[in-house]
């Protein structure tokens, strides 16, 4: 008796897909849905093994890995913008002090005014810089969050799919054993590494 033998069965309490909607964000809903499925997913009559629909798991899994790119481009546009917006209030800050040196040049005699220019340019460069590091900060805090998010998803995915694996396998060969890092993890560790994106 195999996992083939029950695809023509129909029961009511096998669990049906949702349907998912694409956004950013998404593939963490869709591993999450899956986990579920497979977690839930009801025995095989006079067994303990899980049925689960093969398809609809297969799907879910490659959607997630279709969307997880689409996302790490967005974290980068979302860089790329913060990037775009510090150079212009540089360009700004480095104009303001500019036309405040011009201004100096033009009014020697009133040393006060040109001071008060310098120092509100100084004020304004101060705030960019400092801004661009609070930027810097969250956008790495966002991106690290969202990483560890999917890392931490990917392992339990990875597990629950080897243990539904297993129960599959009746009357087969046990499975080998596990070295310390599997080389699916290894794989999808290369590719999240961001430093190589």
């Amino acid at each position: 008796m195999s996992f083939d033998d029950f695809d023509d069965t129909t029961d009511d309490s096998y669990p049906q897909p949702m349907p998912v909607q694409a956004r950013l964000g998404e593939s963490e809903v869709i591993l999450r849905r899956t986990i579920d499925i497979v977690a839930t997913a009801p025995s095989m009559p006079l067994s303990s093994s899980p049925r689960i629909d093969r398809d609809e798991v297969v799907e879910l899994l490659e959607d997630a890995l279709v969307r997880l790119p689409d996302e790490i481009r967005q974290a980068r546009w979302m860089l790329k913008e913060r990037q775009e917006f510090l150079d212009k209030t540089k360009r700004e800050a480095d104009e303001l002090l500019g036309a405040a040196r011009q201004q100096a040049e033009r009014m020697v005699q009133r040393t006060e005014v040109v001071r008060a220019a310098e120092a509100r340019a100084r004020q304004v460069i101060d705030a960019a810089e400092e801004e661009t590091r609070r930027l810097k900060n969250e956008t790495e805090d966002f991106l690290d969050q969202r990483l560890g998010s999917f890392e931490i998803l990917l392992d339990r995915l990875s597990k629950t799919v080897a243990n539904g694996r297993n129960r599959l396998s009746i009357g087969s060969e046990p499975p080998p054993p596990e070295s310390e890092e599997p080389i699916e993890q290894q794989e999808v560790a290369d590719f999240f590494n961001q430093d190589d994106l």
